[in-house]
């Protein structure tokens, strides 16, 4: 499972895409499990994710996630999946 975050600390909004170390870090600290991430995902949940896939990618971001919080002026899932993922475009064979 990968979710794309786009997050703003103030100095421009930058993506970051989760990977299966953050998902498996978010399970352990909030005592759930990616499947609950379907039902809806809260903001404190997607500054986890961020703050962790960040600190992975070498970005670096404040050490503790509630100075991280206060930091952040902009977060939210880029939606990156193709509207019809089944629908094969055929404009290029012609």
């Amino acid at each position: 499972m990968k979710l794309t975050l786009r997050v703003d600390q103030g100095d421009g909004p930058m993506e970051v895409t989760t990977n299966l170390y953050t998902i498996v870090a978010w399970e352990r600290k909030y005592k759930t499990k990616a499947s609950n991430i379907a039902n809806g995902i809260g903001m404190e949940d997607l500054a986890f994710l961020a703050h962790t896939a960040l600190q992975q990618n070498g970005t670096v971001v404040p050490i503790v996630l509630d100075d991280f919080i206060k930091k952040i002026v902009m977060l939210e899932v880029v939606d990156n999946e193709a509207e019809n993922p089944t629908v094969r475009d055929t404009t290029d064979s012609l």
